[in-house]
């Protein structure tokens, strides 16, 4: 055994072990890490904002930019991007709704072509198209696959009728790839989670304890 002689790493492990004291019950050593982890988050969340944004996309650009065109717009977005803070002022709480329209208008604006290429559009052209370098048996059965779980899945969130005829089965089926989807989606979510719950063991026998290299 060779332990570590690291402040920095014995203070790393004993949070650590103070995170995983939760596994038993919520306990004041789990609260300390757990108000410590929020704070430094924080606090790391505000310094970051401040030297990489607000100070080389408004203070900066507002000192030094002669253009007075520019310095009138970011003053402006400044003043909107403040209005957030209103929400603390209970008589004039109304004008955070202000940021927030502008923010979620510009961001849906901006993300719902995107989302459709991306989503929509490739979705379909990579459901039917398989390309020549790839046309073996085995692509083409998958392709088929894939086809026919798309569709069965639409099938299934058409709610305009009744489910009888072709539509029941091919609804059934949908429910058959969702259920596929949803458990693939929760393995590689596991998967990440054990990821980095062995890290920290090797961390703890290895870089603390000295018990593994």
């Amino acid at each position: 055994m060779n332990i570590s002689t690291d402040p920095w790493i014995w203070i790393a492990a004993i949070l650590t072990l103070a995170i995983f004291s939760f596994l038993y019950r919520e306990n004041p050593l789990y609260r300390i890490a757990e108000h410590l982890y929020v704070g430094l988050g924080n606090g790391y969340a505000i310094t970051f904002y401040w030297h990489r944004i607000l100070m080389p996309s408004l203070i900066s650009p507002v000192a030094h930019n002669p253009s007075i065109v520019t310095k009138v717009w970011l003053i402006a977005i400044a003043i909107i991007g403040a209005l957030y803070f209103t929400r603390f002022i209970p008589k004039i709480s109304w004008l955070v709704r202000i940021p927030i329209a502008i923010a979620l208008g510009y961001s849906c604006g901006a993300s719902i072509p995107r989302a459709v290429d991306a989503e929509i559009i490739k979705q379909l052209r990579a459901t039917i198209v398989t390309r020549p370098q790839l046309a073996h048996w085995d692509t083409a059965l998958w392709a088929i696959i894939i086809l026919v779980g798309v569709i069965a899945t639409i099938s299934y969130f058409f709610f305009s009728s009744e489910r009888k005829g072709v539509l029941k089965p091919l609804s059934y089926t949908g429910i058959i790839f969702i259920m596929v989807g949803f458990g693939a989606s929760f393995g590689y979510t596991v998967m990440a989670r054990i990821s980095l719950f062995i890290g920290r063991l090797q961390f703890l026998l290895g870089d603390w304890l000295g018990l593994i290299k």
